[in-house]
């Protein structure tokens, strides 16, 4: 009887001690829910290869929508034909647009991706403005393209200065563009040179002098004063020389002699003797 009674103590401990602490429940997880994921991974992982031959499939078809001048659809395809085979989705776009900026007269490139094997290219040319001595041509932002060019284009003027100063040159010449026109006049050639002075060339022959300084002041000069002033006499005008605080100097083609005549801007556009006084030159500092 009393060997019972501390077994009997040590069960009401355990029944009061089991009593204080929380149940914890237990968790049983079917079988099939631990199976299905692996299964569907294994599933999966079989099957991918399936899915990227019948997805990633070789470019079918190449649209090409632009409209070109220089640039022929048969050296788009050609660019573009080594890495056709690489796959739909695998392509390296930005691969495929270097490519295609490699040729010539190319200003930009737009690709995208049609479904399902369709590859669409837009290609925008570059606009040639001028050419840049006898190196390429230049293009309404000033960025020499196409160097050494197989044909000439005569048609276009001729641009000229030291190395990287061809954004600086082709601006001054778009400047004065629209101006040339309006007062029908043409560009055969604009000059800077290695110390800084700017000439230009007129397609009738004539010369103007804009030198160093204050250069679009000059050339406001040229075609506000100069060139209505001597529109009716332009044929027998040799060059123009704006080198002046304010007027010009008129060199004239004479069978007999050469004659200079300076103009002052603040006179009523009349030529006036040589009494006015010419800065010092940039040619001599």
């Amino acid at each position: 009887m009393s060997r019972n009674r501390p077994n009997r103590r040590r069960r009401s401990r355990r029944a009061a001690l089991a009593q204080k602490l929380p149940r914890v429940p237990r968790f049983r997880m079917p079988l099939r829910a631990v199976l299905w994921p692996a299964m569907l991974g294994a599933a999966a992982a079989a099957a991918f290869p399936v899915l990227e031959e019948v997805v990633d499939r070789p470019v079918g078809r190449l649209v090409i929508e632009s409209t070109f001048q220089r640039v022929t659809p048969i050296q788009v395809e050609a660019a573009l034909a080594p890495e056709l085979e690489n796959g739909f989705w695998s392509l390296d776009l930005e691969s495929l647009r270097e490519r295609l900026r490699a040729l010539a007269w190319v200003d930009s490139v737009s690709l995208r991706r049609r479904w399902p094997d369709v590859l669409v290219v837009r290609i925008s040319e570059h606009r040639a403005a001028a050419r840049w001595g006898d190196k390429g041509l230049l293009n309404t932002r000033g960025e020499l393209f196409a160097e050494r060019p197989p044909h000439g284009f005569p048609e276009l003027p001729l641009l000229d200065g030291p190395p990287g100063s061809e954004r600086e040159v082709a601006k001054v010449y778009l400047a004065m563009r629209d101006r040339l026109l309006e007062s029908g006049l043409a560009i055969e050639r604009l000059q800077l040179d290695e110390r800084g002075s700017w000439r230009l060339l007129l397609a009738t022959g004539q010369e103007v002098r804009f030198g160093r300084n204050d250069v679009h002041e000059r050339i406001d000069r040229f075609f506000s004063v100069a060139a209505p002033a001597l529109a009716r006499e332009l044929h027998r005008v040799s060059y123009v020389d704006l080198r002046y605080t304010n007027g010009f100097a008129v060199g004239w083609r004479d069978e007999t002699q050469s004659e200079e005549t300076e103009v002052a801007a603040r006179t009523e556009l009349a030529v006036q003797g040589e009494t006015g006084k010419r800065e010092e030159r940039e040619s001599r500092g």
